[in-house]
């Protein structure tokens, strides 16, 4: 399926490429939780997300004959900077097909790093059969946003990273949409330190993966609404799902209230500016819905904040 072989080659793929975002230990979240928290800034990462890492790793695997024809992507904002900022270092052309809603602040950077943006409206399914025409047409390679072995390897150099500086980790919770990022994370932990406890972070408004996990099979979330747009998957993938199913130990999921306190939270004490999507785990943490550990580790997944909904949130 996926070996910790493949972590530590997009983990040397990955040099000279991404930040090494430093964990960073609170006090004033620490003194909440009743533990040791420390912040996995990847809203401090290049592109404001940890989606350049999968992003980079997946197209270093390509031909050149593909890298030729180019790259395409569907993404709400996050997957497309990483895949545009990607292409860009590989001299790749990029297509990006986003929703017409998407934060405009998103899709002016994804086009700032060189992509082309084609907007197209409704549920995912449109952007995903879209996006099969276009390949069908161009020849263009596909980078999912998390059904991708190459994309799950290079998320999970996130967990390869803790385990390096906290060795004596105990939890790690992590923000979850379709479920690259956690399947990639849990999968290199476990592997290499099995006793540590995974938990998974969803809105209660788009929690696709918290009823697949709770179900054993996967479901759906047909019409997701939430704040934290980053987050908005109708179903997990089916690769991050197996991996979920075999290493998460629980998925947990957070209200509206409670990802927008911690957003302002985090402004306000950590001086960050992390977007909702990247804010749910630390929201689990300090609302108690996880175990009492010594030393936990929340994944601030994102910080691509669109001004307008910033200021909505503050008010």
């Amino acid at each position: 399926m996926i070996d910790l072989s493949d972590f530590l080659r997009a983990k040397l793929n990955l040099t000279g490429i991404i930040k090494k975002t430093s964990l960073d230990i609170s006090a004033n979240f620490s003194r909440i939780y009743g533990g040791n928290v420390y912040l996995k800034p990847e809203n401090l990462q290049k592109t404001g997300s940890f989606k350049i890492r999968g992003a980079f790793n997946c197209i270093c695997q390509m031909s050149p004959e593909e890298k030729a024809k180019g790259i395409i992507a569907f993404s709400a904002g996050n997957h497309a900077q990483g895949v545009a900022y990607a292409a860009a270092q590989m001299d790749c052309k990029a297509v990006i097909v986003m929703p017409e809603a998407a934060p405009e602040a998103k899709v002016r950077a994804t086009e700032d790093y060189g992509a082309r943006v084609i907007k197209c409206g409704g549920p995912t399914e449109n952007r995903v059969k879209k996006v099969k025409e276009l390949i069908k047409e161009h020849g263009y390679t596909l980078v999912h946003p998390f059904d991708d072995k190459d994309v799950i390897a290079g998320q999970g150099t996130i967990g390869l990273e803790i385990l390096e500086e906290m060795p004596e980790l105990e939890a790690v919770v992590v923000p979850v949409s379709g479920g690259g990022l956690i399947s990639g994370i849990a999968t290199v932990i476990k592997k290499i330190k099995p006793e540590v406890t995974v938990y998974g972070v969803q809105p209660e408004n788009s929690n696709a993966v918290y009823k697949s996990f709770n179900n054993k099979k996967i479901c759906s979330c047909d019409n997701p609404d939430t704040v934290a747009d980053a987050l908005i998957a109708q179903k997990p993938g089916k690769l991050p799902f197996e991996l979920i199913l075999k290493y998460v130990d629980d998925i947990i999921t957070v209200s509206e209230k409670e990802i927008i306190d911690s957003c302002l939270l985090l402004a306000e004490r950590a001086k960050l500016v992390v977007e909702p999507g990247g804010a749910v785990a630390l929201s689990a943490v300090i609302n108690k819905k996880i175990d009492s550990y010594q030393n936990v580790v929340s994944v601030l997944s994102g910080g691509n904040v669109d001004i307008k909904q910033w200021i909505r949130l503050i008010n």
